[in-house]
């Protein structure tokens, strides 16, 4: 059976590398679902039309597929509800100022 925190993990290994902060801290991460073998997240990007979506896609996809058990990984990138700096988690904020 896959867990669900190692599926969070392998997410937050997943670096925005313009802004530096992991996908999941950034709250571009909107959903996870896992099925048996099979994941789908759902996922946005800062801003609709961003360059780095195919890198943030590819990477979350990536990330999720060295976990152990997982033999398919969806991701699909939702623009409503649009992303907005609300979303940002506390430690999402430590990694954003640590740049300044």
């Amino acid at each position: 059976m896959i867990r669900e925190e190692a599926l969070w993990e392998a997410l937050r290994r997943v670096v925005d590398p313009e802004l530096g902060c992991n996908i999941v801290d950034l709250g571009l991460v909107y959903e996870l679902e896992c099925r048996e073998d099979r994941v789908r997240v759902h996922m946005t990007t800062t801003n609709p039309g961003c360059p780095l979506e195919g890198v943030l896609v590819a990477g979350a996809q990536q990330a999720l597929l060295s976990v152990p058990g997982v033999t398919e990984a969806e991701v699909i990138v939702v623009h409503d509800p649009p992303w907005h700096p609300g979303l940002v988690r506390p430690e999402g904020w430590s990694d954003l100022h640590a740049r300044d």
